[in-house]
Formats: C-alpha cells, structure tokens, sequence
C-alpha cells in the first residue's frame, strides 16, 4: 500500500503562484508515476501534469502546459506541482495520484492510478 498526503493548496489572485507537494508513505518501489488531477465543481475529475518515477518523464494537460512544471524527489518521495500565471478557470480540487505500473494504463487517464491523496483546494480569484 502506498499512502499520499498533500499540502499546499490555498486562495491566490489570478497570475499568483502556489506549490503543491505530495508526500509518499509505504511501498512506494512499487510506483511507476506520479499526477496531479484536478475536479471543479460540477465537472469530472482532468489530468493536470504526471511524471515517471524513474527517468522523470514528464506530461502536460494542454490547458497547464507553460504554466505548470511537475517535479519529483524520489530521495524524498515527494512530488511537487509548481503552478505559475495562475487563471480563475484553475480552481479546482487538486489530487495526487501514484500509479503501480506503466502496464496499469495511460499516465493521462485516472483509471490507472491505484492510490490517491485526499485532495487540497486552491481558488483562484479574479
């Protein structure tokens, strides 16, 4: 089992910054990737930014990419979603994902993930 604590969320003005970090705790050898995704209200949950655990592969969401870097510290466990020239349209629900396997599913998708975080709110005000 792997457990998935998150922090960092908040209330920021539209082109501010916020940092979100996601610790990993357990059998975390056993991940293959790391993602951020996001749930507005009213709307399905949408892959925002993944990285691989070995190699640091990284993927974009079209809508976050220039705005968002997604880093990992695999000494730490931790991955970290740096999300600059923040948009109103960004607030959402933000959760962290690891997926066990690359033969779990596309990074993109969150039916590959197995664990999840419980998720930190950011809003970002006009």
């Amino acid at each position: 089992q792997v457990q998935l604590v998150e922090s960092g969320g908040g209330l920021v003005q539209a082109g501010g910054s916020l940092r979100l970090s996601c610790a990993a705790s357990g059998r975390t050898f056993r991940t293959y990737a790391m993602a951020y995704f996001r749930q507005a209200p009213g709307k399905e949950r949408e892959f925002a930014a993944a990285i691989t655990r070995n190699g640091g592969t990284t993927y974009y969401a079209d809508s976050v990419k220039g705005r968002f870097t997604i880093s990992g510290d695999n000494n730490k466990n931790t991955a970290f979603l740096q999300m600059n020239s923040l948009e109103p349209e960004d607030t959402a629900v933000y959760y962290c994902a690891a997926m066990k396997s690359i033969w779990s599913g596309p990074v993109t998708t969150y039916r590959s993930y197995d664990y999840w975080g419980q998720g930190t709110q950011v809003t970002v005000s006009s």
